[in-house]
């Protein structure tokens, strides 16, 4: 089944050439299919290369997916145009009485700023907060995550002594979890950041789980009911994000590592090795089908409809 997107978006033709099917909103207004609505909060800021990102692993299901985009109104992004924005997103404001199968906030790059102090911030607490109630299940990437930890259950973030770079080695940390089906017993997920949340600071939740850790600290943390997942890596990156990313960092003269498992050899001139695709598509995948689909009811307006005595 085909992801259903809005007509037009840039990211489609991509997808079309990787022979991901997708469907504009003319084509799919004739099926008479219930599609999994899903809602976008893009807080990066080149937002055509995250779209492409998560819309290709979106678009690996059976089932048909309608996705809408948001950004944060209270911060207006400095490398996307505000026509862009128009055509293919909306704010927050005209979805927030609407609900939704599922959620995704992405990461953003301000990570080593407190969180009161991200120009969004409050924005961003007010979506966390209408999520409980609007939306069935709630992914976190990266700072998303981060993010979600600290205002949902005032787990801090520590900035690391150096920048975690590169693809690295996890393992389950429970056994029978849907959201890991099909996974092998060890596996690699690209990171990228400057900062953790900690183990020890997430065990002093007993409504949160830790699903995966691996070289790196905890990876995939979800609440009890797996309303809620936190992911801190980036199992959706491109198997060049890492290198544009170095490149860049050497540009400006940050003189970074060079990321862990990516190059052959450590060297930046050869083709960096993707280790990680097949996580990313199956863990997009279980999420969607068993945590979203078998979960949401069919008509979204009973979510949390109050109990009349």
């Amino acid at each position: 089944m085909p992801i259903k997107i809005p007509n037009r978006l840039p990211a489609a033709n991509i997808l079309e050439r990787e022979n991901i099917f997708v469907m504009d909103a003319d084509r799919a207004y004739e099926q008479d299919i219930r599609p999994l609505e899903i809602l976008i909060l893009n807080l990066m800021p080149l937002k055509e290369v995250t779209e492409t990102q998560l819309l290709r692993l979106l678009g690996n299901t059976p089932l048909q997916v309608e996705v809408d985009f948001i950004y944060t109104e209270s911060y207006q992004p400095r490398h996307t145009s505000k026509q862009y924005l128009s055509e293919f997103y909306g704010t927050f404001a005209e979805v927030r009485n609407r609900k939704f199968d599922g959620f995704i906030i992405t990461g953003a790059p301000v990570e080593l700023m407190d969180f009161e102090k991200v120009a969004y911030w409050d924005e961003l607490t007010e979506i966390f907060e209408w999520s409980k109630t609007h939306v069935y299940s709630t992914f976190h990437i990266c700072w998303g995550a981060q993010a979600g930890l600290y205002y949902h259950y005032g787990i801090p973030k520590k900035t690391l002594s150096e920048k975690v770079s590169g693809v690295y080695r996890h393992r389950k940390c429970v056994e029978n979890e849907k959201l890991l089906r099909g996974f092998d017993d060890e596996f690699f997920i690209p990171h990228s950041r400057n900062t953790e949340t900690r183990k020890s600071d997430i065990k002093k939740h007993p409504e949160l789980s830790i699903l995966v850790e691996g070289e790196v600290g905890s990876t995939i943390v979800a609440n009890l009911d797996r309303r809620q997942f936190f992911i801190t890596g980036h199992a959706e990156y491109d198997p060049l994000t890492l290198k544009n990313e170095f490149d860049r960092d050497t540009k400006a003269g940050l003189n970074p590592k060079i990321p862990a498992n990516y190059f052959p050899d450590d060297n930046p001139r050869k083709k960096p090795i993707v280790r990680w695709r097949s996580v990313a598509h199956l863990l997009f995948a279980n999420w969607l089908n068993y945590y979203v689909y078998q979960e949401t009811p069919f008509e979204l307006d009973t979510l949390y409809k109050p109990v009349e005595f």
